[in-house]
């Protein structure tokens, strides 16, 4: 893939040169009045209006004339001196598996398509705080089950670097509108790998945060907010940890969440010479990599080295076949727990898809003794995770174990040869993190000889988000594949 300078400065049109700006400096000129709220609304309207029915990023999108009308309130608060925080006038799209006061929340699902939410969540409620005007929903798949963003309620959502392929999930919308810019800083959610895939699929950052960072709902399973958790997207690591930190906090809502944000406070840039860098790979041959992949992500090991890391190769003492299994009981019983009623009756069930009726009666199939020992198969897992970090003080492997995929295609069925158990096989590269509750961020890593480009996850210990944010940055600076590589579609910027 050939790669250019993104030309912030030498752009004639000012649409361009506002959506270009990363959301930190974008935000300074909004504060500073070198931009109004309004001429920031309607250059990301005319964004949107050209480039989102190529990938269909965004979706139940709200009138222009309400969207700038809003806009001009929060200019008009501007000249009042009154600066509602960091996002103040930023347009804002919602992931459409969080609520969101006066959008619909379908969750990809016709059972609940137009169902309009009465409150925001939690780290929505935070971003609108800080400022942000929401325009609509980004695109996931029905539920947020499986890294394809597919549904029957808003159609699929396509690649940045090749509409015709497929964008990741379940924050696959987010990712592509992130890498067209059509937003400035979006959120998602992760439970199995949902801010890391489609950041790796789409060029840009995404990270899942330690477990309890990022209040989860709020929602009546205390066992949900165990595995997903909500965090950030962007297209500079400065703006993933600005969004983080509005994210992040206790809540009365949620006993788990952790009590603190102070951890988060601090510089991005750092030393790393002489950091130890564990390589996981592909487990050992465990994990079966498209051609070309392991080899790309392989490659991108000598710019960790280039910042002074030590890295070699490693592995967990912990079988990866005991790791599936575990997190097979572990989301079976969380899918099957929330669908269940809806599982119950034949009508609504006839309009589930194929894979989340698996999900349910897998789950329903499940005992106690199955789910007791899966919790202890977690705890040993995190035990092994632990001792790698007594040597190391970060783990990287591939953010996904295949390239962008056919976007018609609703999962690959095999990857080198192996063929896919189940529907979410071929994303088991994300599984660990997850389990382990530490934080992961996926970083891009480079492209093919077919332009798609693939990240790698840096994961740290648990809580140690702001450490990794600092390899990430310290990455960026150094690669800087966003700024040098946007999307081909993007011809203005050519």
């Amino acid at each position: 893939m050939t790669c250019f300078e993104s030309p912030l400065r030498t752009s004639t049109s000012l649409q361009q040169d506002i959506v270009t700006l990363d959301a930190l400096p974008l935000s300074e000129a909004i504060r500073t009045r070198q931009l109004s709220c309004h001429e920031v609304m309607q250059a990301y309207l005319e964004q949107i209006e050209r480039y989102n029915a190529r990938v269909n990023a965004l979706v139940a999108l709200r009138p222009a004339e309400e969207l700038l009308a809003e806009a001009d309130e929060h200019d008009r608060l501007l000249a009042q001196g009154k600066w509602l925080g960091w996002m103040h006038g930023m347009p804002q799209a919602v992931k459409d598996l969080a609520a969101c006061t006066g959008l619909p929340t379908s969750m990809g699902s016709p059972l609940f398509a137009g169902q309009m939410a009465q409150h925001d969540a939690i780290a929505v409620s935070r971003v609108r705080a800080a400022g942000a005007i929401f325009l609509g929903k980004t695109n996931v798949p029905e539920f947020g089950l499986g890294s394809q963003s597919y549904n029957n309620v808003f159609g699929t959502t396509g690649n940045a670097y090749d509409p015709a392929l497929c964008a990741g999930g379940s924050s696959g919308g987010a990712a592509a509108a992130l890498a067209l810019r059509l937003l400035p800083v979006a959120d998602g959610s992760d439970m199995m790998g949902s801010l890391r895939n489609p950041a790796g699929f789409n060029n840009v950052y995404g990270l899942r945060p330690s477990q309890g960072r990022v209040p989860f709902g709020p929602t009546p399973e205390l066992f949900a907010q165990q595995l997903a958790t909500e965090g950030p997207m962007g297209r500079s690591v400065a703006d993933v940890a600005a969004l983080l930190r509005t994210q992040a906090g206790p809540h009365r809502a949620v006993p788990l969440a952790l009590s603190s944000t102070a951890d988060l406070i601090g510089p991005l840039q750092r030393d790393f010479i002489g950091t130890r860098i564990g390589w996981l790979g592909d487990l050992g041959g465990h994990l079966p990599m498209e051609a070309g992949l392991l080899g790309l992500c392989e490659s991108a090991l000598a710019g960790f080295r280039e910042l002074g890391c030590q890295v070699e190769a490693c592995l967990p003492e912990y079988d990866p076949n005991r790791l599936w299994r575990c997190w097979l009981v572990h989301r079976q019983w969380l899918v099957a727990g929330s669908l269940a009623q809806v599982h119950a009756d034949p009508a609504r069930r006839a309009q589930l898809k194929p894979e989340a009726i698996w999900e349910v009666e897998s789950g329903l199939g499940l005992s106690a003794a199955d789910i007791y020992q899966a919790s202890v198969d977690r705890s040993d897992w995190y035990r092994a995770v632990e001792k790698l970090f007594e040597r190391y003080d970060f783990l990287l492997l591939p953010s996904a174990q295949v390239f962008p995929f056919d976007a018609t295609l609703h999962w690959p069925k095999a990857i080198a040869g192996r063929e896919m158990d189940t529907y979410h096989r071929w994303m088991e590269v994300v599984i660990g993190a997850t389990l382990a509750g530490i934080p992961a961020m996926s970083v891009p890593a480079g492209f093919n000889p077919a332009g798609l480009p693939m990240g790698l996850q840096i994961m740290g210990p648990a809580q140690a988000d702001l450490a990794v944010l600092q390899l990430a940055h310290a990455h960026e600076q150094l690669t800087q594949w966003v700024r040098n590589c946007p999307p081909p579609l993007l011809d203005d910027a050519r």
